[in-house]
Parts: structure tokens; C-alpha cells; sequence
């Protein structure tokens, strides 16, 4: 479609000659500007919704989207497609949407109204940042071609954006790139760090169950205990990571759950081991998991005992495209920021790694602080976004697009 934007949704007049500095430029267009994007950031904060449940977020988005006269689908995400002039190119531009099962431990005065559950890793000022971004393509106009706005559900569980794309959202909406920007605790404010190839790290879950033989707690040779098998075999797993794979593979393996049907005086005959493992390299991650089958059928050996061992990834590696990542340097510099290039991966894992396996992509980060709630890390009960991101985040936006989607001397809006 040829998109003609509504006069007077953002701006009372035609806007001003561009600043270098896209932050002072919005700064020139009044405060309220930041207001407006600080008062919606704080509604989602108040009303977070978990994975694949995002009913108000949905429709607060889909109706935001619709005010500003953006196309609007409304799926298991909620999708905006924005175009301008006669060009053919189009690029996403992913924010996500849920919440944690977090309680709150918060003293500002927006806290979470939804028990139990916070917007403790962000996503409430992605999803701002985003739609603040829309709010001044569809004013400024500025570039040609296609901006597909993703609002993806279920990130903190890695399935919404597979469920996306299930549902067809690459097909009907084709894009050429996909971007997506996620906050950084204890980075300088706006800061923005990315590079090149894997950025973030996979994820996967694996069990281990033992059965050996329960027994009375006073004649333990009787039996074989479970908890000594399964501690044996906790201690062997560290050695994948400190013996098996190449120093500085980035690698961790954590045992986060040892189960047992034992009791007060009763030996168990029955353990589970549950854990997490984070790799950087797709053989490293396939290696991990053939030296766990090893070790567990090993020690099981060894004491007697029937293992079954299961390994199961969630998130695969996030792969950032030379392109689109030289992009997002450009579009930082563009907006005054600093920018840290080729910065070193990250460990925590991203389903967005599904977007740039089918698409070039670019997974970025921008500083949310050092100090104060800003400060805290992703997940902790007293995180909190930065609204100084906002306007920030919205100039990445608008700035990348401009980069991807660039105005000609013959082109026409």
C-alpha cells in the first residue's frame, strides 16, 4: 500500500530541520514528546501479561498502531506494516511483548497490578520504543519502501517467535532484514553494542533420571542410593566445560534441580537431575550433550543403576548478518550514540536467533543504565527500564530505517 500519513497525530505542525543528534531533535519538538512515551511505557509496566497471554498488551498495540493509521494484523503476535513511496525493499523491526512470574519489589510509583507477574527483562519499553518509532515514520515519512512492525508474544519461553513464524508471518509479510533491540543493565544510558556472527548464546534443558535401588537409611549398602549416584554424576558434568571443550568456548553447564523420592530415614531410589546449558557454537552445544550421555551412562555403569538422559535445545545461537549489523552501527552513529563494536557474546539466549536463521538480522543492545533499578539485571524483582531509553531506542528505529530504506533523488513519498 502507499502510505499517506494523518496529519496532527504527533506533531501540530510539519517538522523541523533535522538536528545532528536525533535526541536533541525530539528534545526540539517539546518534552512532552518524552512524556507521552514515558506515560504509555508505564501503562505496560502496570499491566504485564505472561507468554502467549498478552490479550490487553495486544489490543493496547494493535489500537495504537491503528490511531496512527498503520495496517494493522492481529495474530498470535500483533503485526504493523508501514509503507511509503514505490519501493519494493521491505525490513522487520521485532519488539517483544511478555512479562516474567515475577513478584515485584519495586518502590516507584507504577508498580505491577498483576500479582505475581512484572515486566522484569523490559520488554514494556521495547515495545514503547517501537511504537514511538512508528509515531515519527508516519509523521516524518523520510524513507521507501516497507517497515513490518513485529510484536512477538512468549520470548522468556523461546516459543512465541516460532509460533510466528508457523503462522506464516515471514510469508505474508516477506521482509529482506530483521532487527531487534534489547536493554542492557549496567551499560552506560544508550549505548549501543552489537557484532558481527553469533551475538547470543543458545539454551537447552536437559534430565537426567536414575533409578537404583531405595533402602533403609541405616543400611545403605543394602540399596544403592540415588543421591550418591546423582552427585557423582553432578560433579562429573563440570568437567565437560573445564576438560572436554576449548578454553574460552563460552560454554556453561548447570545443574539447577536435584530431585529425589527420598526421605527422613528412607535412602532414595529414584533422583532426577534438571539443568541448563548455554553454548556458543552449535558443535560445542552437540558436543555437550554427547559428553553428558557419556558421563550418565558412565557413572550408571559403574554403580549399577538404569539412567535415561534427555537433552533438548530451546534456543538455538542468535547469528547477526554482516549487513544488517554494519547497519545498526551506522544508525547509532547517526543518533548520537556511543556505539561498542564487536563486543563480546552474550550468554543469555534469544528466540529472535529464529528470525535470523531464516532472515539477516541483527540483534543489538542499548546501555539501560549503571546505577539505581536501571542498574539491577534482567530478571531480578527490582529491575526497571530506563525511559530515558525511549526517545533513544525510537531515533535507532527511525535512523535504521532511513539507512535500509533510503530516499533517492527520483523517489517519491
Amino acid at each position: 500500500m502507499n502510505f499517506m500519513p494523518r496529519a496532527g497525530i504527533i506533531y501540530a505542525s510539519a517538522p523541523p530541520a533535522r538536528s545532528t543528534l536525533g535526541i536533541v531533535f525530539l528534545a526540539e519538538r517539546g518534552e512532552w514528546v518524552q512524556d507521552r512515551l514515558t506515560e504509555l511505557r508505564r501503562t505496560f509496566h502496570r499491566d504485564p501479561e505472561l507468554g502467549f497471554d498478552e490479550v490487553q498488551t495486544k489490543a493496547r498495540i494493535a489500537a495504537h498502531l491503528r490511531g496512527l493509521g498503520i495496517e494493522v494484523h492481529e495474530g498470535i503476535g500483533v503485526v504493523g506494516v508501514l509503507s511509503c513511496g514505490q519501493g519494493n525493499r521491505a525490513i522487520g523491526l521485532r519488539a517483544d511483548m511478555d512479562a516474567l512470574p515475577i513478584s515485584e519489589a519495586s518502590d516507584h510509583d507504577y508498580p505491577s497490578q498483576n500479582p505475581g507477574v512484572m515486566h522484569a527483562c523490559g520488554h514494556d519499553g521495547h515495545m514503547t520504543m517501537l511504537l514511538g518509532a512508528a509515531e515519527r515514520l508516519v509523521a516524518e515519512q523520510g524513507f521507501v519502501g516497507t517497515v513490518v512492525l513485529l510484536f512477538q508474544p512468549s520470548e522468556e519461553n523461546g516459543r512465541g517467535a516460532q509460533a510466528m513464524i508457523d503462522e506464516g508471518v515471514l510469508d505474508r509479510f516477506p521482509v529482506e532484514e530483521v532487527f531487534a533491540i534489547h536493554n542492557l543493565p549496567g551499560a552506560p544510558v544508550g549505548q549501543v553494542s552489537t557484532r558481527t556472527g553469533m551475538i547470543c548464546s543458545s539454551e537447552s534443558l536437559f534430565e537426567i533420571h536414575i533409578q537404583g535401588q531405595g533402602g533403609h537409611a541405616s543400611m545403605p549398602q543394602v540399596g544403592v542410593d540415588a543421591i550418591t549416584v546423582g552427585a557423582e554424576m553432578v560433579q562429573a558434568l563440570q568437567t565437560i566445560v573445564a576438560r572436554k571443550l576449548a578454553p574460552g568456548a563460552g560454554a556453561v553447564v548447570s545443574v539447577t534441580e536435584f530431585l529425589t523420592d527420598g526421605q527422613r530415614n528412607v535412602l532414595p531410589g529414584c533422583a532426577t537431575l534438571k539443568g541448563d546449558v548455554r553454548a556458543r557454537l552449535p558443535e560445542d552445544r552437540q558436543a555437550i550433550a554427547r559428553f553428558m550421555r557419556q558421563i550418565a551412562e558412565g557413572v550408571a555403569a559403574a554403580h549399577g543403576v538404569t539412567v535415561e538422559v534427555s537433552f533438548n535445545t530451546e534456543f538455538v545461537e542468535t547469528i547477526n548478518a554482516p549487513g544488517p549489523t554494519e547497519a545498526v552501527y551506522r544508525a547509532a552513529d547517526a543518533a548520537g550514540c556511543e556505539v561498542i563494536r564487536d563486543r563480546p557474546p552474550m550468554s543469555f539466549s534469544e528466540d529472535f536467533s529464529l528470525f535470523t536463521a531464516a532472515v539477516p538480522g541483527c540483534f543489538f543492545l542499548l546501555g539501560n543504565g549503571e546505577d539505581g533499578p536501571q542498574g539491577q539485571p534482567l530478571h531480578a524483582a527490582d529491575y526497571d527500564f530506563n525511559d530515558a531509553l525511549l526517545p533513544i531506542g525510537a531515533e535507532l528505529w527511525v535512523q535504521l530505517v532511513k539507512d535500509r530504506l533510503p530516499l533517492r533523488k527520483d523517489d517519491h513519498v
